[in-house]
């Protein structure tokens, strides 16, 4: 394969994975911003929606302070917003075009009826009226997308780049809202485990879709070591670090295989799986958590580069 093909279709998933990230950030601030009064705390939740999407120098080069208004019209349209839902879209149906007799008809169709029906969205309308059905939609485009993708497309090197763009970003998602929720929403006056902490871990659990799930795994009330336990180190939850690294790993090894020979990406992403295996959670919390998530951040972006200088140029 070209690498430029596969550069495309590796950006194509990364963008379809972002877009739908930032729905559930915009999700969970609008979930805590209707917390009752008693639970609201001091905590400004869309300070920590720009915080999530690591978009703050940019924001604030703008808006002087982060209101429900700012936020939703920065994250979902912002012109000065690279990564706003409506550019990340528009970047993706590119990359689609590019690579378009390597995508399945399926594929192509979510993505561009997902980029057409955008154009006609307008931003007062989200903001005042339909905002859930907004969200909505384009989670629902992204688990088209992500179907779509696994039904549809042959097992070949094509397919194993699009799951490595989705599942890259996916990891990087995942450990940016379990970081922020950790160490920058939560007030330094509120204690961990009261009332506003419960209400903001339950919150994140439903941004991923994940509150039942969690339940059905633990069994008891919403706690903060166990919904990092369950986002970092449980196999069973497809958006867990473990869980993500285990199907980077297969498909590393799957273009390993392929092209007969192995590079820095496999052995960083090897390494990266073999430290989430060895991973405690209450040895995690005792060394800290942030901490630990800044490292896997760092390791991740190590592996997108890498990917990149072996494959992707």
């Amino acid at each position: 394969m070209l690498s430029r093909t596969a550069d495309n279709l590796f950006w194509l998933a990364r963008y379809v994975e972002r877009a739908e990230n930032l729905a559930r950030i915009i999700d969970v601030a609008s979930r805590l911003a209707t917390l009752p009064s008693a639970f609201a705390g001091t905590s400004n939740e869309w300070e920590g929606a720009i915080a999530t999407a690591s978009c703050e120098e940019n924001f604030y080069a703008k808006y002087d302070k982060a209101t429900r208004e700012n936020v939703i019209e920065f994250l979902v349209a912002g012109e000065t917003n690279p990564n706003s839902i409506r550019n990340c879209l528009e970047i993706a149906r590119t990359n689609a075009r590019a690579v378009r007799t390597a995508l399945t008809t399926e594929l192509w169709e979510i993505i561009n009826d997902a980029w057409l029906k955008i154009q006609n969205v307008s931003l007062r309308d989200i903001r005042d009226n339909d905002l859930g059905r907004f969200l909505g939609f384009i989670k629902d485009m992204s688990l088209q997308f992500d179907g779509a993708a696994y039904r549809t497309m042959l097992r070949t090197d094509h397919y194993y780049f699009e799951r490595l763009g989705m599942l890259i970003e996916r990891a990087d998602n995942t450990a940016r809202l379990l970081d922020v929720k950790y160490h920058v929403l939560l007030p330094d006056a509120e204690p961990v485990g009261g009332g506003l902490d419960y209400f903001q871990w339950t919150s994140l659990l439903r941004s991923v879709s994940g509150l039942t799930s969690f339940h059905w795994v633990y069994r008891e009330t919403v706690k903060p070591w166990l919904v990092a336990d369950f986002l970092i180190l449980r196999p069973e939850q497809p958006r867990s670090l473990v869980s993500v690294y285990s199907s980077i790993n297969q498909f590393l090894n799957m273009l390993a295989e392929n092209y007969g020979r192995q590079g820095p990406s496999q052995r960083i992403a090897r390494a990266t799986f073999a430290k989430l295996g060895n991973t405690k959670i209450d040895g995690l919390f005792q060394s800290g958590l942030h901490e630990f998530l800044e490292e896997f951040l760092s390791e991740n972006n190590r592996l997108g580069d890498a990917l990149a200088e072996q494959y992707l140029q």
